[in-house]
């Protein structure tokens, strides 16, 4: 999966499939894949004016993760 560079406090790239539909997210401390992430969460994140309070509020509680 492509990585796509953000501007970000403690988010470095993110990157989804829309077909799997996972969203992956490398952080400053690891990377991370969130599993059935609808596309439009992942637009959401890519326009949010902050990345990391996004994550937190719309994605972090939202979605079964795992470390990778």
């Amino acid at each position: 999966m492509k990585l796509s560079p953000v501007i970000s406090k403690n988010l470095i790239a993110v990157g989804y499939n829309p077909f799997s539909m996972i969203l992956r997210i490398q952080f400053k401390n690891g990377m991370y894949d969130f599993f059935n992430v609808p596309e439009n969460i992942y637009n959401g994140l890519l326009n949010a004016q902050s990345k990391s309070y996004y994550h937190k509020t719309y994605i972090k509680n939202s979605f079964r993760y795992t470390k990778i």
